[in-house]
């Protein structure tokens, strides 16, 4: 049962996306209009660094951080929040599900997260980590059914432990347009969304739901076919969402 509405806090109504519609809004924005894919991966990115610090509270500093990045789009703004994490001293370690297999993007933000105090440690080795929270950007809106393999590895570690979890855009192994899991997935206890809701995030597993502004403009949504209210997040860039 998922609804086609979220509401933020000042009343605001949000439309809810299909899947089908979040990548058409990606298309319009990468190949017409802007922002590029950097620029998009950047707000995100330093959105769920702020998010992670005022989750763990005034000892963000010495709490243990773990960010779980996928190869894609997720994982490279989970990979950039680790970074921003990182530039401010934060105790940051990320684990890869497949470095080898990065998408350029995202290969090129574990290269500038390189240049950070922050960690990487291998998939294998995730028993040496006693996190804090964990920041789940395994896989966002782009879930193909089960998740297998390293991030399955990844997510039913995340699931099992006692450290709260913070995903980014969608809790991974949630199918986002239904909100159902087909396998291996998180119970966020809170979900950055972003740009606009997915139709599935009124799932229990969501837990509290922010969405992040990443600086899509209003004409990419007019192209696209989806009426968004002007000044959405007002002097912010993020807003706390509910189901309508």
């Amino acid at each position: 049962m998922t609804t086609a509405r979220f509401v933020t806090d000042a009343g605001a109504v949000v439309p809810a996306v299909t899947v089908e519609q979040m990548r058409e809004v990606d298309r319009i924005a990468v190949e017409d209009l802007g922002p590029n894919l950097y620029q998009m991966m950047e707000n995100a990115g330093r959105s769920l660094a702020l998010t992670a610090i005022e989750t763990l509270g005034p000892d963000w500093r010495t709490s243990p951080i773990v960010v779980l990045a996928g190869t894609g789009g997720n994982g490279g703004g989970g990979i950039c929040a680790a970074r921003h994490l990182g530039n401010r001293g934060a105790d940051v370690t990320v684990v890869v599900t497949r470095p080898e297999g990065l998408a350029p993007v995202t290969a090129g933000q574990l290269d500038t997260y390189r240049a950070t105090p922050g960690r990487i440690e291998s998939a294998g080795r995730l028993d040496r980590l006693e996190p804090r929270l964990v920041v789940d950007a395994v896989i966002g809106y782009n879930l193909g059914g089960a998740l297998r393999g390293a991030a399955c590895e990844l997510i039913d570690w995340a699931a099992s432990g006692a450290a709260p979890v913070l995903s980014l855009d969608v809790p991974s192994g949630i199918d986002p347009g239904s909100g159902n899991a087909p396998g291996s997935h998180v119970r966020a206890a809170t979900t950055m969304t972003l740009a606009l809701p997915k139709t599935g995030l009124d799932a229990p597993a969501t837990g509290r739901l922010l969405l992040a502004d990443i600086g899509i403009p209003p004409e990419v949504y007019r192209r696209a076919g989806i009426d968004v209210p002007g000044g959405l997040f007002g002097d912010r860039y993020r807003v706390p969402l509910r189901a309508a």
